[in-house]
């Protein structure tokens, strides 16, 4: 365990000690070693206790009291015991309380301190027949210093909290993107291997009864491939866009013909902006992927149109799912759900009565998404 008696920064150390040069004002009085060896001591404990105050993480409660404790009795002591010139101690004794206390749960303990502290110096000037304009500017000088360093506590409070929240939302930031990263490539390998396969068995099928149509699906496979290599150095880059949703629409037909499933691609939605045309793109692929994995389908009929403002998608197969069967969304499902709800869209999935399996997104239209 870390102990909170750790060494206070440098940084909080020297804009401490800086601003002592009125200590000075008692130095020049002192007359033996008693009062020289105190003047020390309070001047280390002071700028101790004010450093670690400025410091992260601060003094535990217990080590804050004892260290204030420590400055108010070396400060009090000195000014009743040596005079007038040293009744300046007190307005440290004041700013350390407002270092320690300032920024702390229960802030009303700095009030607590400057109050107390204003009182000791009228008490300590009036008790050493002090001249009242000295002691009330003393005590304004102890207000103002007080506010001054409450005021800088609190602002590298804030600071400090700032840079902890910046901090948090960079290791946010790269948790969203491995997600982004990772769902994209899911969307792309796991399309593009599926086209693979798909068209690695029909040349299997054909390689004998017709090679050259074989030869045919071999080229597809090459340029699948090829294409799926551009995607994903896009993909690792940052900078793919993904497809655009026509040629989507025309590579799932492809693909499920392929498959030996009757497609029916309708459209009847206008051309569509670019955000919400890449992201139904995402959709089609991935209802495509899954329609040729699992389906066992013979038919599929994908739709896009315009109902209320919204495009929607539906992706309806006749496969081997039956309603009330069970049913649970895959990773790139999931995926899918997460981003059309990130721009106030939705993503509806599951058996369709009389068997089969629908998807239904909507996408809002004439939004940034």
């Amino acid at each position: 365990m870390t102990s909170t008696w750790r060494r206070p920064s440098i940084a909080g150390t020297v804009w401490t000690a800086v601003w002592t040069f009125p200590l000075l004002d008692p130095a020049a009085t002192i007359t033996g070693p008693v009062a020289g060896l105190g003047l020390g001591l309070f001047w280390l404990v002071y700028v101790y206790a004010t450093a670690r105050g400025f410091d992260l993480p601060q003094l535990s409660s217990r080590a804050r009291l004892i260290t204030f404790a420590v400055v108010a009795a070396l400060g009090l002591g000195l000014a009743i015991a040596y005079g007038p010139r040293w009744l300046i101690l007190l307005l440290f004794v004041s700013t350390c309380g407002m270092a320690l206390y300032a920024s702390t749960p229960k802030p009303v303990a700095a009030g607590a301190i400057l109050a107390g502290t204003l009182a000791a110096t009228a008490v300590v000037g009036s008790a050493h027949h002090v001249e009242r304009i000295v002691v009330v500017t003393t005590m304004v000088g102890t207000v103002l210093a007080s506010l001054l360093v409450a005021s800088a506590r609190r602002m590298s409070r804030l600071v400090a909290e700032l840079r902890e929240t910046r901090e948090a939302l960079a290791v946010a930031a790269v948790a969203e993107e491995r997600l982004r990263f990772s769902r994209d490539l899911h969307d792309l390998l796991g399309h593009t291997l599926s086209v693979i396969v798909v068209k690695a068995e029909v040349v299997r099928r054909l390689s004998e009864r017709d090679p050259a149509a074989a030869a045919a699906q071999a080229a597809d496979i090459e340029e699948v491939g090829r294409r799926a290599l551009v995607e994903i150095r896009e993909a690792v880059t940052g900078y793919r866009e993904g497809s655009g949703l026509t040629a989507e629409l025309t590579r799932a037909k492809g693909t499920l013909s392929s498959a030996g499933i009757t497609a029916d691609v309708q459209r009847t939605a206008d051309p569509l902006p670019d955000d919400a045309d890449r992201l139904l793109a995402w959709v089609v692929r991935e209802a495509t992927t899954n329609v040729v994995r699992h389906s066992g389908a013979r038919r599929c009929e994908i739709s896009l149109s315009m109902v209320d403002g919204a495009a929607s998608l539906a992706v309806r197969d006749d496969g081997r799912f039956a309603a009330g069967s069970g049913f649970a969304p895959g990773n790139g499902l999931r995926g899918l759900t997460e981003r059309l709800r990130s721009v106030g869209g939705s993503l509806e999935t599951g058996p369709r009565d009389g068997g089969g399996f629908a998807l239904v997104a909507r996408v809002p239209v004439g939004r940034s998404l």
